[in-house]
């Protein structure tokens, strides 16, 4: 929210109270308490009336200050809340008080606060990372009528303002589809349905990530709103209504770090079961389909030789005014059990559409409203409205019985066969309700799609395992990276919204998101087979991937026969790449760093870098630069180093832009050197076991190289390679069978127990065995 007309005038009507300096320091083991009055005390008159701002420090975790500033702390605390995974206990906070200033340590970090002079100073050791001064910490009015003492704090905002360096660049605030960079952005973090072509977001996270190396999250469900780089071009100010404002600043010192850290607040990334990293096709939206036709799917994905993972029901399992009833549409599936299991049978995972809203016909309203399972109006009406469904109500998820009411529904259609849920919508959520829990509306907003996400997670959980729970979620605020897997949203199926998607999920990634899919094709409208196929190849080198739409179908012999051959091509690649991909996915779930991330995450000090959102790493080895147009022509950035491409053996040297063209079975798809790639032969489908299957691909050995590969959430092997001239010292740690390959490399010999060098003299095979072998490489 702008408050300010220019750089010295605030807007008609406002007034801004900000600290002068600190009279009183109350300092605990772990906190320190700062009385700071808005105007200077000089004589005991000085403190009969006016606002004092009562500012509480601590350091939480390691690099870690949190700052709580609160004017009237006598408000009543509402109970929608962050669940952050924060410490009962820390012993990172150390102060130091001089006469003119406080230092408040923690680790490497450090906020110093002028005592005399209010101003705030966050540094990396003696490195300045952003700072604040005058007016920018502030208590605003609006409506202000003069009145010395204006009672009301209905027209009460609590403000931050943190200074911008020269070059200093914000990434993230959750999935946005507007610029990557977000400098120059008004962003309001609040939840809506909007598309991904517009300001509108699904996934609103009030964190951001500087190139400095720094983050800040601030600790409000309720509508935060940002303004990078806008009322002031030097500065990021946030900004929420009320008495007080509660955040995090969170050092590195890389971006990496910083969501380390981030997410160790907020909670790390589920790991999602193998199998979803496969191929997903879904019914689409608003087809017409029953059982006959979602065989012919999934038959003619076989006959054609495209291995399928899970098979997506969409809206109309379920009859049409009757979502959400968890029940089949009788009149398309008369026996929905049976075709749970003959689906089964083909070796295929089943996944199906749910929402939180109840329409008047759905069989669940009349139990969910004499139960008072259902957001409320104030006169004690079950809230209702006639968008997405006439008479639609909405589960509230504060109710402990309406969330186990919910939850036993979903057990039903568990017992019956289905694997997982696609957790739509859970965005456009009335604030004029009452909630079973009291909990203000406002604040409810963005936080209902946690509580909404959380109940099927938990559910999946207790009847699957930690191993199977997966959703395929829309919506998410703050911790929602918790309830993978989270997809894009409603695009166009144009080359725009392929761009626009990305994008999209570049910035969700940069704001603490392990996993990120996507509608293969576009979702509104058809598009043409050139967009479908170079889609396909994008889709396929995400994290997951799943063919949707909304009014016509997904399957690709629908747009040409060379579609067919797409699919299969890159749907058989990704299988190719599992182990490389799983253990990618198992160290995002214990770190927080994404698997799909920006090249600016990746490549920090590349300057090059900073503004890329059309390329991507796909872990931390694999660059992919998608085709955005029909010509098939390929623009991206290569940083230094020797690159590998994937597809095609050729080797170059980074630290350039590349300009080429690519067929419809080709991308720019490049390995880093010093990259080791785990990858499966004879990889049939998404279930198999890496154990005797494992190649380990070579890329660009310039020194050393290190990789390890995980199944089941445990270590299968490890690989530790060094290289001196033409010489190669390795280590196998794991008992497994394996080969490697060094790519374009020639071996001349090899030594080691159970070692044996095939005649292609560039693969080691060793049995299951580990310990140390050498070999020599023809230069």
């Amino acid at each position: 929210m702008k408050f300010h007309n220019g750089c010295w005038l605030l807007k008609e009507g406002y007034k801004c109270f900000s600290p002068a300096h600190v009279y009183e320091v109350k300092e605990d083991k772990d906190q320190v308490v700062l009385c700071a009055p808005t105007t200077r005390i000089k004589e005991k008159g000085d403190t009969l009336g006016g606002i004092n701002l009562t500012i509480k420090i601590t350091a939480p975790m390691p690099e870690v200050i949190r700052v709580q500033t609160v004017h009237y702390k006598g408000v009543k605390e509402d109970v929608t809340k962050f669940e952050l995974e924060l410490p009962k206990e820390s012993d990172c906070f150390h102060m130091e008080e001089t006469e003119d200033e406080i230092t408040i340590y923690s680790g490497h970090l450090n906020l110093v606060i002028n005592k005399e002079n209010w101003s705030m100073s966050y540094k990396r050791d003696d490195s300045l990372l952003t700072q604040s001064g005058k007016n920018d910490l502030a208590y605003i009015k609006t409506d202000w009528t003069g009145e010395a003492y204006d009672k009301r704090i209905d027209n009460a905002y609590m403000c931050q303002q943190l200074g911008l360096s020269v070059d200093e660049l914000i990434y993230g605030l959750g999935e946005r589809f507007t610029p990557f960079v977000k400098n120059g952005q008004s962003v309001c973090i609040w939840n809506e349905d909007g598309g991904t072509s517009t300001e509108q977001s699904y996934k609103n996270i009030p964190f951001y990530l500087s190139n400095k190396g720094y983050g800040v999250f601030v600790n409000h469900t309720e509508k935060v709103e940002f303004e990078v780089a806008t009322e002031h071009v030097a500065k990021v100010g946030f900004s929420v209504k009320g008495e007080s404002l509660d955040y995090f600043l969170i050092n590195g010192p890389s971006m990496k770090d910083v969501l380390v850290r981030y997410t160790d607040i907020t909670g790390k990334p589920a790991l999602p079961p193998q199998w979803t990293f496969g191929l997903w096709l879904s019914t689409s939206f608003t087809t017409d389909y029953d059982e006959e036709t979602v065989m012919s799917f999934i038959n003619g994905m076989i006959s054609r030789g495209i291995p399928l993972s899970v098979f997506h029901f969409d809206c109309c399992w379920m009859r049409e005014f009757h979502w959400t009833d968890f029940v089949w549409d009788e009149r398309v599936f008369p026996d929905p059990e049976g075709m749970l299991q003959r689906i089964k049978e083909k070796g295929v995972k089943i996944c199906v559409w749910i929402n939180p809203y109840v329409g008047q016909e759905s069989v669940l309203f009349e139990e969910g409203m004499e139960n008072g399972y259902f957001l409320k109006r104030a006169n004690g009406d079950v809230w209702q409205w006639d968008m997405w469904q006439p008479g639609l109500a909405i589960v509230d998820f504060t109710n402990p019985d309406a969330v186990q009411w919910y939850q036993r529904k979903l057990e039903e259609l568990l017992d019956m066969g289905v694997d997982c849920f696609k957790t739509d919508f859970g965005e456009r959520i009335p604030t004029d309700v009452v909630y079973y829990n009291n909990a203000n509306p406002e604040k409810m907003h963005n936080y209902y799609t946690y509580l909404y996400n959380k109940t099927v997670y938990e559910v999946l959980l207790r009847r699957r395992g930690k191993e199977e729970a997966v959703l395929f979620a829309r919506s998410a605020t703050a911790g929602g990276q918790k309830f993978p897997v989270h997809w894009g949203g409603d695009c166009w199926s144009d080359y725009q919204s392929m761009e626009q998607s990305l994008r999209g999920g570049l910035s969700l990634t940069s704001s603490g998101f392990g996993f990120w899919s996507h509608d293969i094709g576009g979702f509104e409208s058809t598009s043409t087979a050139d967009v479908y196929k170079r889609w396909a190849a994008f889709g396929l080198l995400s994290t997951h991937s799943r063919l949707h739409g909304s009014k016509s179908y997904r399957v690709p012999w629908l747009y040409d026969e060379q579609a067919v051959e797409v699919v299969r091509f890159f749907t058989k690649l990704k299988l190719e790449l599992l182990p490389y991909l799983y253990s990618n996915a198992y160290i995002t779930s214990r770190t927080g760093i994404p698997m799909l991330r920006s090249m600016p995450l990746e490549f920090e000090n590349d300057r090059n870098c900073r503004y890329l959102d059309k390329q991507y790493m796909l872990g931390e080895n694999l660059m992919v630069a998608p085709i955005f147009n029909e010509e098939g022509k390929a623009v991206y950035y290569l940083p230094q180093g020797l690159w590998t491409n994937y597809l095609t053996g050729e080797k170059i040297l980074g630290g350039n832009w590349r300009e080429e063209y690519h067929d419809y079975l080709s991308i720019p798809l490049w390995v880093r050197e010093n990259s080791i790639i785990a990858t499966g032969l004879e990889a049939e489908d998404a279930m198999y076991d890496f154990h005797d299957r494992l190649e380990m691909k070579v890329y660009g050995l310039v020194d050393e190289a290190h990789t390890e590969v995980y199944q089941n959430e445990k270590l299968l092997t490890s690989i530790t390679l060094k290289r001196d001239n033409n010489k190669i010292y390795g280590e196998v740690k794991g008992n497994t069978q394996l080969k490697i390959r060094f790519v374009g490399e020639n071996i001349l010999e090899a030594t080691g127990a159970d070692l044996t060098l095939e005649k292609n003299d560039s693969i080691l095979s060793l049995s299951e065995w580990h310990g140390a072998f050498n070999c020599v490489l023809n230069n």
